[in-house]
């Protein structure tokens, strides 16, 4: 019987040290994505985006936990009368593409009249003198 407990006792001693390795459980990882989804849907509802919205930006997380934290987010928010702040990335985002936008236009336009969007027009060289 000595001879069993000696070695049990180093493989749990040795087994007890996995979380130094960095090997996480099943649990910790469960726990740490439910944080993560419940983060999102608090960030998703603080700027005022729809639940469906929410789910559709963030396929990976769960939507149980994406949920929780977006109706957590709503009763806070209610009860501290906060409002909404609106996406300030997503904003400058479409403003850049709404001005890449117009200039393709431009360039459309430009086409439609015979001149080459690439090259910039020449220039009228009469009477420059030179």
């Amino acid at each position: 019987m000595r001879r069993f407990a000696v070695p049990v006792l180093f493989a749990a001693v040795l087994l007890s040290g996995c979380e130094m390795l960095g090997i996480e459980s099943p649990e910790k990882l469960a726990a740490a994505r439910e944080a993560d989804g419940r983060a999102v849907g608090a960030a998703c509802r603080h700027a005022g985006r729809a639940l469906e919205d929410c789910y559709a930006l963030n396929r990976r997380a769960d939507k149980a936990a994406i949920f929780a934290g977006w109706l957590e987010m709503n009763d806070y928010m209610r009860e501290n009368k906060i409002e909404p702040v609106a996406p300030v990335l997503v904003a400058q985002a479409a403003a850049t593409k709404g001005a890449g936008d117009a200039k393709a236009d431009r360039d459309a336009s430009s086409a439609k009249d015979g001149a080459d969007p690439a090259k910039p027009e020449a220039k009228d060289r009469k009477g420059s003198g030179t």
